[in-house]
């Protein structure tokens, strides 16, 4: 009985592993609002990691967390280092793009675990609105996989952006 049940076991554990090694090689997160401001009032909120702190649900996490910019004062080039707690670790992001529709941020996560993703922004214009979209992806490696079988990025990560639009819509309309 109990050789019967080992195996069991054994064969639940090898589907799970199976199963992760199936899914997606990348994942993508993505949240949108519309905001009652033109691009142009809206990009600047983006664009300058500075000002960041005004509105990133992130930013709330860890108040204490020691933060450093450098390179550009904004736009393409523009550096944002933090180092903070457990919950929001250490990583450091650069804005790669920079137009008034779209900002591109390459986001190095160093702590808890080291990975790599892209962050974008994008702005379009909807009558007397723009809609803001704010999305992170990149690659899903096979501990990412195992670790999504049981706890979503979209959830993680979406309630973040959503927190982080609202503000930005917040301050965009002020």
């Amino acid at each position: 009985m109990l050789k019967t049940i080992l195996i069991v076991v054994v064969l639940l554990i090898a589907a799970v592993l199976i199963y992760a090694a199936t899914l997606p090689d990348s994942f993508r997160v993505e949240r949108s609002a519309s905001i009652k401001a033109s691009p142009e009032k809206i990009f600047p909120l983006i664009d300058d990691l500075h000002r960041m702190q005004t509105w990133s649900a992130w930013e709330k996490v860890d108040p204490g967390m020691k933060r450093a910019h450098s390179g550009s004062a904004s736009g393409k080039g523009a550096v944002y280092e933090w180092d903070g707690n457990k919950e929001i670790g250490q990583g450091r992001m650069e804005i790669t793009e920079s137009s008034p529709s779209r900002v591109t941020v390459r986001m190095d996560f160093i702590k808890p675990f080291a990975a790599q993703n892209t962050v974008e922004f994008t702005l379009k214009a909807e009558g007397d609105s723009t809609r803001v979209t704010q999305a992170i992806f990149g690659p899903s490696p096979y501990i990412s996989k195992l670790f999504g079988l049981f706890c979503s990025m979209d959830k993680i990560i979406g309630g973040k952006f959503e927190e982080s639009l609202a503000a930005l819509k917040t301050a965009a309309e002020s």
